[in-house]
């Protein structure tokens, strides 16, 4: 059987028409089918014996919004009973005694969680070639990349392994990948889920966000795992009331088009935000270009928040609780060898540059100035809503690159997300949207088109993801052959 929706798959579970079990065969079978991308690191163990609770739940009445879907979770998100490696060999072995609030959301309403995802170690990537578990491979080109650091949680919903994911967002790590391989990827408002269970990279950046193939599988998804969480003392109490919109929701929206983001883009990128444009306008909405220029600062500034609080947080893995423990002379010798070995390249990179920027007699210059451009930028997007329902970028400059075209400059693969990293700096709500195809290259590579809305606007974005489709523009698709 062909999957089609997460909310269809649901719909027929309820009635009986198909059974959790059967579902869960049959994401198993994908998942194997399609080992040669390395999406998926690990299968859960329990997912069978979790699709027959859903099945005792069913037939004891209990109404379940997502009964018996399928879906697979970054490897950074807790699932009790299943590896948490987050792509680094310093967590082989550890396995999760506890749900993150996510996951247990999905598990409450019925979905089945088959597998973890694969990503760039700890989050640190835009390219999903740093994990320990190997790069994960593109399913429209094998040869370039799936973006990261969600890459194998975008892969799992363009190879058609399940309907809806799970990702993690710090600085675009899910609406990059959602561009690269075709599908829909949210990033919400920061405090919207919760990120207990969620391992941190950086913490005033971080946020779960689903990659899905349509609108209403968006909405169905955000309305589980979306809302306040006592765990997290950073969530916001916004219950969430998320729908598919239809072309009506388009009618009079005004939409800004960052003017900063029109340039160094390849002509297929730029082809697709401009039939997406005329689209709008097509259906009643207005645009207009609206300069934020402290956006220039952006990347610079992300980068000397997000690796000093990634220096922090990964402090705690040292072999001493978590994971792998290297042999050493002594206590220091123990916890030196055990980071020098478990940490891959990139992550010992930020790790370094994050601690030097903490540093006494730095920290003024480097992380604190960075916090106050923070600021600024939030305070620059502030302004342009005061115009405009939303506000537009490409998700990327470019399409999908080659696997290898970037690893060997850092500074280029941290480029890769100036369209992207300011949105969490300002701890906004932003949906990519497979908008359209550059074919420049001599392959059909999917691109991605960014909605930015204000604080606590994520329901919009769905709306507008909604009414896109239904004048053919967003169309989510399955890769070639999957």
């Amino acid at each position: 059987m062909a999957f089609t929706s997460a909310a269809t798959q649901a719909r027929r579970v309820q009635a009986r028409d198909l059974s959790p079990q059967d579902l869960t065969t049959q994401a198993l079978a994908r998942i194997e089918s399609a080992r040669e991308l390395n999406a998926v690191v690990s299968v859960n163990p329990n997912a069978q014996a979790q699709a027959q609770a859903v099945q005792a739940r069913l037939d004891a009445g209990e109404p379940l919004p997502l009964a018996g879907v399928p879906v697979i979770v970054k490897d950074n998100i807790n699932v009790t009973g299943t590896e948490t490696t987050c792509g680094s060999r310093i967590l082989r072995g550890y396995v999760s005694p506890y749900d993150a609030t996510a996951a247990a959301r999905l598990t409450r309403a019925g979905a089945v969680i088959v597998a973890k995802a694969n990503m760039d170690e700890f989050a640190m990537g835009s390219s999903t070639e740093s994990s320990a578990h190997g790069p994960t491979l593109n399913p429209w080109d094998t040869g370039r990349v799936p973006g990261g650091s969600s890459g194998g949680s975008a892969v799992a919903v363009a190879a058609n392994l399940v309907d809806v994911s799970l990702g993690s967002d710090t600085g675009g790590s899910v609406r990059q990948p959602a561009a690269f391989t075709g599908v829909y990827g949210l990033k919400p408002t920061y405090g919207r889920v919760s990120r207990s269970g969620l391992v941190a990279y950086a913490s005033s950046l971080d946020q779960i966000g689903p990659f899905a193939r349509s609108a209403e599988d968006l909405a169905l998804i955000m309305n589980v795992i979306a809302g306040q969480d006592p765990h997290d003392a950073t969530s916001l109490d916004a219950p969430p009331t998320f729908a598919a919109g239809t072309p009506d929701d388009l009618r009079g929206l005004r939409v800004g088009v960052i003017t900063e983001s029109l340039a160094g883009n390849t002509a297929g990128v730029d082809a697709t935000l401009s039939a997406t444009l005329d689209a709008l306008r097509g259906a009643g909405a207005t645009t207009a270009e609206v300069s934020l220029p402290e956006l220039k600062y952006a990347i610079a500034a992300y980068y000397l928040i997000a690796m000093p609080e990634a220096s922090s947080n990964l402090a705690r893995f040292d072999g001493m609780v978590y994971g792998q423990r290297a042999a050493g002379s002594d206590l220091t010798g123990a916890m030196t060898l055990t980071r020098e070995q478990g940490f891959g390249p990139e992550v010992q990179r930020r790790i370094l540059i994050g601690t030097y920027a903490l540093s006494s007699g730095y920290y003024d210059a480097y992380y604190s100035k960075a916090m106050k451009v923070r600021r600024l930028i939030a305070d620059r997007f502030t302004q342009a809503f005061g115009q405009f329902d939303v506000l537009v970028t490409p998700t990327s400059p470019f399409p999908a690159f080659r696997r290898g075209e970037k690893t060997s400059d850092p500074l280029a693969m941290y480029a890769a997300d100036v369209d992207t990293v300011a949105i969490n700096l300002a701890g906004l709500p932003a949906l990519s949207v497979p908008a359209g195809f550059d074919t420049a290259q001599g392959v059909r590579l999917p691109v991605g088109i960014q909605f930015i809305a204000p604080p606590l606007q994520d329901e919009r974005l769905v709306r507008i993801a909604g009414g896109l489709e239904g004048i053919g523009i967003a169309q989510p698709q399955v890769a070639p052959g999957y």
